[in-house]
């Protein structure tokens, strides 16, 4: 029974850290004036989260107004999913209602006096990697051993979601290769269509010319 529970914990452990690599975490530096953009692929249906703050160069103090932020959290068509003005922390939380890059746009308002480096941390969890576990567990009150295999299951679940997703993916690629190859041989045809057509008006010019003056 040991041998079986550390092979699942093993399993979960392993499988749970593949599919975490959806997990960002990061800290970044930000010139006053500019903007920063990061953008994560999500598909749809996939439950994601975030959360970042602005580190205070002086601790202990309060935080410059120099040092507050703009973000904004849009999907790939625009769609706003968190707006955050003026502020130097925050979170956001959502359900990814279509697929691809998602961006999270960091911007320091520019102050022409006092330029200045903000620095933040941002975190962005995705997926199996979103659902924070400790609540899980400590709520249903479970045994490590159905924990864990909870865990594995709602990680294979993902794996299995992703794959569909990525080969819907390589069949929009495989579509659109498709698309461009036809479209590359009707223009090189129509090239040389037009090349031919060229050079056999050149030829009969050239004919035409040289009989008039009697050379042919």
């Amino acid at each position: 029974m040991a041998a079986t529970f550390d092979l699942v914990r093993s399993l979960a452990l392993l499988t749970l850290a593949f599919v975490c690599s959806v997990a960002n975490s990061m800290r970044f530096e930000l010139q006053s004036g500019n903007t920063k953009c990061i953008s994560e692929d999500i598909k749809t249906n996939a439950m994601s989260v975030g959360k970042y703050s602005v580190v205070n160069p002086r601790e202990g103090y309060p935080l410059p107004d120099s040092h507050r932020i703009v973000v904004k959290v849009t999907s790939p068509h625009a769609n706003m999913y968190h707006f955050g003005d003026h502020v130097d922390s925050g979170n956001f939380a959502f359900t990814a209602s279509e697929s691809g890059d998602y961006s999270a746009c960091f911007w320091v308002q520019d102050t022409r006096d006092t330029p200045s480096v903000v620095t933040i941390e941002f975190e962005w969890r995705t997926g199996v990697a979103a659902k924070d576990w400790s609540k899980v567990a400590k709520k249903g009150q479970i045994e490590v051993m159905e924990f864990e295999l909870k865990k594995l299951y709602d990680t294979i679940l993902s794996i299995h979601d992703e794959m569909f997703y990525l080969r819907e993916r390589e069949e929009e690629m495989q579509d659109l290769n498709k698309a461009t190859n036809s479209k590359m041989f009707t223009f090189s045809f129509l090239s040389i269509v037009v090349c031919l057509s060229v050079a056999g008006l050149q030829l009969w010019h050239l004919k035409t010319f040289f009989e008039r003056k009697k050379l042919l």
